[in-house]
């Protein structure tokens, strides 16, 4: 069985990390279950740190370390870009770590995405295609 690289939002990796979250069983026993390769941006570990308690914050960044999550950055040639996606979707709003991860699908043809948030079945690819939330996919 092949690993899929799959795009992974904030609110799975909080989940993951914080046992007292009330989606962390269901995050950690789809992750167990299949094999992904889970790739993400510096503004979702970023976030992802802000919203930890400090020692989970740690153990997040110890998993990070290990090669748990794959981290990939954006060029400064990126902004114009993620400033295009925020303003078209303020309504959302679209913070910066989602902007980030719609960007890096953007770059890399990536569809296949964790997340919590509905926000992502909004979003939108080139050719209006849409993200495939493996997360919400699963609870049908």
């Amino acid at each position: 069985m092949s690993v899929k690289n799959t795009l992974v939002d904030s609110g799975p990796l909080v989940a993951l990390f914080d046992r007292d979250d009330r989606d962390h069983r269901r995050v950690r026993n789809f992750l167990e279950s299949r094999r992904l390769r889970l790739v993400t941006t510096w503004p979702v570990l970023t976030e992802v740190c802000a919203l930890l308690p400090r020692r989970s914050g740690l153990d997040f960044l110890e998993f990070v370390a290990r090669g748990g999550v794959g981290v990939e950055s954006l060029a400064e040639a990126d902004i114009p870009g993620l400033l295009t996606l925020s303003r078209k979707y303020a309504d959302r709003p679209m913070d910066f770590a989602d902007a980030s991860l719609v960007m890096l699908a953007m770059k890399t043809g990536l569809d296949a995405i964790l997340s919590l948030d509905a926000d992502f079945s909004v979003y939108r690819l080139p050719g209006k295609k849409p993200f495939k939330n493996l997360l919400a996919l699963s609870r049908k």
